[in-house]
């Protein structure tokens, strides 16, 4: 069974940046499509960053374009997102998940496999 675990998350100030990593146990990543996602409170879960297997796909949000950056290390068996300019907004928990299939990002629900999440608090 494919375990993934977040890691990278905390507490920054508007402007800044962050580097969330996704690494797998129990499987390795590069079959699958990955997808990184946020929930902030009272907010359904939002895709904004999502990869092929190849990393020859790659999709954003809007609300993240020109400022976050997915990417991934087969080898390493970790996917990152680099995140730049973060925004109060930008406050969630980030969750990676992984699917089969590259779909993008706009349904949460067909993505398999998902991490415990890990919190970005963007505050002054």
């Amino acid at each position: 069974q494919l375990q993934l675990v977040e890691s990278g998350g905390g507490l920054v100030q508007p402007g800044g940046s962050l580097r969330l990593s996704c690494a797998a146990s129990g499987g390795t990543l590069g079959p699958y499509a990955i997808g990184w996602f946020r929930q902030a409170p009272g907010k359904e879960r939002e895709g904004i960053a999502c990869i092929s297997s190849s990393g020859g796909g790659i999709t954003y949000a809007d609300s993240v374009k020109g400022r976050f950056a997915i990417s991934r290390d087969n080898a390493k068996n970790t996917v990152y997102l680099q995140m730049n300019s973060l925004k109060p907004e930008d406050t969630a928990v980030y969750y990676c998940a992984a699917r089969n299939l590259f779909i993008g990002c706009s349904d949460y629900r067909l993505y398999r496999y998902w991490g415990q999440g890990t919190q970005v608090t963007v505050s002054s």
